[in-house]
C-alpha cells in the first residue's frame, strides 16, 4: 500500500501530459517561455503558465527573471527536478519501443 501511495504522490505532481513534456524539454538546459511554447506543441499560453507555476511550486524548476528590456524569463530544472531524468529516459525508451511494436503489428496486419 505504501508503494501505491508513493506512485499516487508522484502522479499528482506529474499529472497531465504537459508536466512531463516540459521537464523533458528543460532536461537539455535553460529555456525561455516562448522556446518552451514552441517545443511543446499544442500547449497554449495559459496552460503553459499554469504548468510552469505548478512545477516551480513543487521545486522541480526554477524561474529566473533577467534584467533586460523587454524582461526575459528563463526556466531550468532544479537539482531536484534533474532527479527525474532516469524516469524521463525510461518513458522515452518505452515510447520508442512501443512505437516500433505498433508499426510492426500494423505492417504485419497489412500483409
Amino acid at each position: 500500500m505504501q508503494h501505491f501511495n508513493s506512485v499516487k504522490d508522484a502522479l499528482y505532481v506529474l499529472e497531465g501530459k504537459w508536466s512531463v513534456l516540459l521537464i523533458a524539454a528543460l532536461a537539455s538546459g535553460k529555456k525561455r517561455y516562448l522556446e518552451l511554447q514552441r517545443m511543446v506543441e499544442g500547449i497554449g499560453p495559459k496552460m503553459l503558465s499554469k504548468e510552469l507555476s505548478k512545477l516551480e511550486l513543487n521545486g522541480l524548476i526554477s524561474r529566473t527573471q533577467l534584467n533586460t528590456k523587454p524582461i526575459t524569463v528563463e526556466y531550468e530544472l532544479t537539482e531536484y527536478g534533474k532527479s527525474l531524468q532516469p524516469l524521463i529516459d525510461a518513458i522515452g525508451e518505452w515510447g520508442k519501443e512501443h512505437r516500433e511494436k505498433i508499426r510492426k503489428e500494423i505492417s504485419a496486419s497489412r500483409k
